[in-house]
């Protein structure tokens, strides 16, 4: 019975690794509609070993293949039919084939030129994907969508040609192609109504250059035939130079006209009903509601001008300088990112939102001047700003988005209003130019990572309403010689300030319940612990061994002196897992008859320790609770104990 399921199952799997119906002239088909149908399309076969498939050098696809003396159309070129097949420089694709399939020429880099005839309707996902050789493609007229990373790294195309017919581009299509100088079109109504899913599904991402019937186009006229402008449809056609919106434009999507670089005139014509260009002011405006959607360096914002969109200056590199007029509300998400020309900006005070990325990547930006209304920066508001050298934030700001001012390793100081609740995680991440900065006493929360990285930051300032203090928050601050928690303080994160090479000394206040593993991992500069109430120490959970500063320290100190000679409070019931372990300073503990227990590694390390009293209240003694106390020569254990950890009192 045993045998028979082996081959039994060796069958299927055999079945399932060659799943072709039939083969004709070296080329694997599958029958559409089983084999009474009239289809069929060319599939992946085991026979085409890696070495085989290396062998082949061009590949002819029939418009029809004969079989048990039935004909059936190849109508499509399957899921991953060619996949991998290096060696192949060359195939013709047959006048009946109408879909390409999934993966079905991916890897074959050796392929240097493809023609798909005006049969096919669809190009699968990754069809052409990493076909590094590939120089050349023409895609037929019928081709109505493309799909996701298609020709994703076919980093040797230089030139595409986008057909009428293509309404859809999956995201990435384009990924990679590095090479690629031109597009061309036909018809640009056509183009303005293209899916395009992402950047990179859109080959001006690259190419930069647009060509329509032979010519770049420069200057672009959207005719009145078009009523809608797609997402990314013109975005990074740096040679534009003028763009003209026809009457009949009703919608223009997102990152339209996005880096644009070269764009120094914006006009829609007056008979539009949905956008203007008001007061000659080299943008596009939404008139019913007054906001900015898309500009260029030429932009004059008008008086009359309540918000700036979502990307509406978006890799607009040539930009300057910008004012912003005291209609303005909102800046909207990405609004000024990639403007890389742009050296200082004045955010007046009607505006209360800096919304997501709004100056992403101004790396020329040296200055902002945020106005006293903005209640919130936005997330990665000013990220990768490296030319920022100072930032005050006003009382008015509640709060600071996560990833903020990340990367800005220019900004020397930052002044953080008094109104700020919250600052988000990694909000100011590789700071490195902070040397110090205050957290006023509103905020209740930092976030994780906030500070990381800050390793020019030599005092910091928690002020004394911060609940928590996130996983990493002061990660990597090598310059912090001190800190202080307050007693507001009830968590300390995972690795909060691992890595803060030259802390010496640290203060814990009395409210923090849990520290977690690594908060103080490399630490080793750190000499002393400063605590005010042993009970609340003792009843701290310790999540590992560099969670407790002590590792480092050796010294623990209480209201200014330090403790050598420790009495426990009566009030503490049990003392925690590390809570003195490596307090080299310790020589004697006397524990109170109201403690029942004694944790994990309690006392561990703590090598000058000669004295230890245990009453008959303790039951437990945890694992490793005086582990390697080498001072301890004896030690008297009463008999409430009824269990004693595995390396209790190793090396007494």
């Amino acid at each position: 019975m045993k045998k028979i399921l082996l081959l039994t199952l060796m069958a299927i799997l055999a079945l399932t690794a060659s799943a072709y119906d039939f083969m004709v002239n070296g080329l694997a088909y599958n029958y559409l509609n089983g084999p009474y149908g009239n289809e069929v399309e060319v599939t992946y076969t085991e026979y085409w070993s890696s070495s085989n498939y290396s062998g082949l050098t061009i590949a002819y696809i029939p418009p029809s293949v004969t079989y048990s003396g039935k004909t059936y159309s190849v109508t499509s070129i399957g899921n991953g039919a060619f996949e991998g097949c290096s060696g192949l420089t060359s195939v013709t694709v047959g006048i009946c084939v109408t879909s390409i399939g999934y993966e079905a020429f991916r890897d074959c880099s050796g392929l240097t030129s493809v023609t798909i005839p005006n049969s096919v309707t669809s190009i699968g996902g990754s069809a052409f994907g990493d076909c590094r050789g590939l120089t050349s493609v023409t895609i037929g007229n019928s081709v109505t969508s493309i799909g996701w990373y298609a020709f994703g790294y076919c980093s040797g195309l230089t030139s595409v040609t986008i057909p009428n017919s293509v309404t859809e581009i999956g995201g990435d299509a384009f990924l990679g192609c590095y090479g690629l100088t031109s597009v061309h079109i036909t018809d640009i109504a056509k183009w303005c109504e293209i899916a395009f899913n992402g950047w990179d599904s859109n080959p001006l991402y690259y190419a930069h250059h647009l060509y329509m019937n032979g010519s770049e186009v420069t200057k672009l006229s959207i005719p009145n035939s078009v009523t809608s402008i797609g997402k990314y449809a013109f975005a990074s056609c740096s040679r534009l130079t003028s763009v003209t919106i026809g009457n009949s434009v009703t919608s223009i999507g997102w990152y339209a006209f996005s880096g644009c670089s070269g764009l120094t005139s914006i006009v829609v014509e007056s008979g539009n009903t949905k956008y203007d260009s008001r007061n000659n002011c080299n943008a596009i405006i939404e008139t019913a509601t007054n906001t900015l959607i898309d500009g260029c360096k030429n932009t004059i914002i008008p008086n009359s001008v309540t918000s700036i969109g979502g990307s509406a200056f978006h890799g607009c590199s040539g930009l300057t300088s910008v004012t912003i007029p005291n209609s303005v509300t909102s800046i909207g998400w990405y609004a000024f990112s990639g403007c890389i020309g742009l050296t200082s900006v004045t955010i007046p005070n009607s505006v209360t939102y800096i919304g997501e990325g709004a100056f992403d990547s101004c790396y020329g930006l040296t200055s902002v001047t945020i106005g006293n209304s903005v209640t919130e920066i936005g997330n990665y508001a000013f990220i990768g700003c490296y030319g920022l050298t100072s930032v005050t934030i006003p009382n008015s700001v509640t709060s600071i988005g996560g990833y903020a001012f990340y990367g800005c390793s220019g900004l020397t100081s930052v002044t953080i209003g008094n109104s700020v609740t919250s600052i988000g995680s990694r909000a100011f991440y590789g700071c490195s130019g902070l040397t110090s900065v205050t957290i006023p006493n509103s905020v209740t929360s930092i976030g994780g990572s906030a500070f990381q990285g800050c390793s020019g930051l030599t005092s910091v300032t928690i002020g004394n309403s911060v609940i928590s203090i996130g996983e990493y928050t002061f990660a990597g601050c090598s310059g912090l010689t001190s800190v202080t928690i307050p007693n507001s303080v009830t968590s300390i994160g995972y690795g909060a300030f691992s890595g803060c090479s030259e802390l010496t000394s640290v203060t814990i206040g009395n409210s923090v319940t849990s520290i977690g593993d690594c908060a103080f991992y490399n630490c080793t500069g750190l000499t002393s612990v400063h605590i005010t109430d042993i009970a609340k120490w003792c009843e701290i959970a310790f999540d590992g061994g560099s969670s407790n500063p002590l590792s480092y320290a050796h010294h623990l100190y209480m209201n200014g002196s330090e403790v050598t000679k420790l009495s426990i409070p009566n009030s503490v019931t049990s003392i925690g897992s590390r809570a003195f372990q490596s307090c080299s300073g310790l020589t004697s503990v006397t524990i109170p008859n109201s403690v029942t227990s004694i944790g994990y590694a309690a006392f561990a390390y703590c090598s000058g320790l000669t004295s230890v009293t245990i009453p008959n209240s303790v039951t437990s003694i945890g694992d490793g609770a005086f582990y390697e106390c080498s001072g301890l020569t004896s030690v008297t254990i009463p008999n409430s104990v009824t269990s004693i950890g595995g390396d209790a009192f190793a090396c007494l």
